[in-house]
């Protein structure tokens, strides 16, 4: 086994030197429902993700999606985020990637997977890391080699980003302006109750 700190250093290593993040879409990028309104599909994004994947592409990472999955309610979502590697309606996962990494030249090495159920675990394979969200199926996080605290739909895809920034010396990004100082009633001490 692995002492900590080598692990710790290892996916550290893996989050600075990625060139591609894959992300599942259903339960990863959403809580996974599936919701209708009349016969027009609808999805849940969290907006703390959508900026966290735009701050990724502004540090020079590929971001793609592959989902088996697919409406017109991400394609949108896509588009606004200015995601370029949409791949929807896939039935096997590992050749998209393969795939995706051959035509883009980018080494297994430099890429980092997420998902959060068995169709995303194949991903893993041909990833540096494979990352899981909060609440995904437990014998996909016990695959992981990094869980997020957040939950898929709810800020797990921009803790990943966050990770990666800092682990390259990227955060705050350049893009979110000046971090304001901690004010000074966030010091003072609590009251009791």
């Amino acid at each position: 086994m692995e002492p900590p700190q080598s692990a710790a250093r290892a996916l550290d290593r893996a989050l600075a030197e990625a060139r591609l993040v894959a992300l599942d879409v259903d339960g990863t990028l959403t809580d996974g429902r599936v919701a209708f309104l009349g016969t027009e599909e609808l999805s849940v994004f969290d907006v703390h993700d959508g900026l966290g994947l735009v701050w990724l592409r502004e540090a020079g990472v590929t971001v793609a999606w592959v989902s088996g999955r697919g409406s017109r309610a991400v394609e949108r979502r896509a588009k606004e985020l200015g995601i370029r590697e949409l791949h929807l309606g896939v039935k096997d996962k590992l050749r998209a990637l393969q795939e995706l990494q051959r035509r883009l030249d980018i080494a297994p090495e430099q890429t980092v997977a997420m998902g959060d159920d068995f169709p995303d675990l194949v991903m893993a394979s041909r990833a540096a890391l494979f990352v899981a969200p909060a609440n995904a199926r437990a014998e996909i996080r016990a695959r992981a080699r990094l869980v997020t605290s957040a939950a898929g739909g709810a800020g797990a895809v921009r803790e990943l980003a966050e990770r990666m920034l800092a682990a390259r010396g990227a955060w705050p990004p350049v893009s979110a302006g000046p971090v304001p100082p901690k004010a000074a009633a966030d010091d003072a001490p609590e009251e009791a109750e």
